[in-house]
């Protein structure tokens, strides 16, 4: 005859199989810190604006003359259009490179300049250089205006 703790021993194998979700989270220890993760939807690098507000996204295929930026909320899920023209990533070293992003239109989402998420920067010298350290210069969104923040690409600075 089975004994009703073997039965019960049993009904418990069952349910943490069945049902692993259903397991307590183990408890976080005071005062440490739980790293929040974002995923970049382009797999770019994300630029942090703010305390966590928004995210600039930047994107550059090696050996490509082009990066693009796209503006992203604070979760990096949802695109922020902006009538912003332009806005200008500073490139540190010996021969500062100016990258000028261009607003630009995308007809599968609807966006067009003046009312985009995304921006296109040109130039010979992003060809050669996959790493680089730079600096938004400025960008508003919003009442916000977002000044001199630093970064590493492709890192980002998070």
């Amino acid at each position: 005859m089975v004994s009703f703790r073997f039965f019960l021993s049993l009904l418990m194998i069952g349910l943490a199989v069945l049902c692993p979700g259903c397991r307590p989270t183990p408890p976080v220890a005071e005062g440490v810190i739980t790293p929040h993760l974002h995923h970049s939807p382009h797999g770019g690098t994300a630029v942090e604006l703010g305390k966590e507000e928004y995210h600039l996204e930047l994107v550059h295929e090696t050996g490509s003359p082009q990066m693009t930026a796209y503006i992203l909320d604070g979760e990096l899920e949802k695109f922020i259009r902006l009538p912003l023209a332009e806005f200008i990533i500073r490139v540190k070293g010996q021969n500062s490179e100016m990258l000028r992003f261009q607003a630009s239109g995308n007809p599968a989402t609807g966006e067009k300049v003046g009312d985009t998420s995304e921006y296109i920067a040109s130039s010979s010298w992003l060809t050669n250089h996959a790493e680089f350290d730079g600096v938004l210069v400025e960008i508003k969104i919003g009442t916000k205006t977002y000044q001199e923040v630093a970064f590493s690409y492709p890192k980002g600075n998070e």
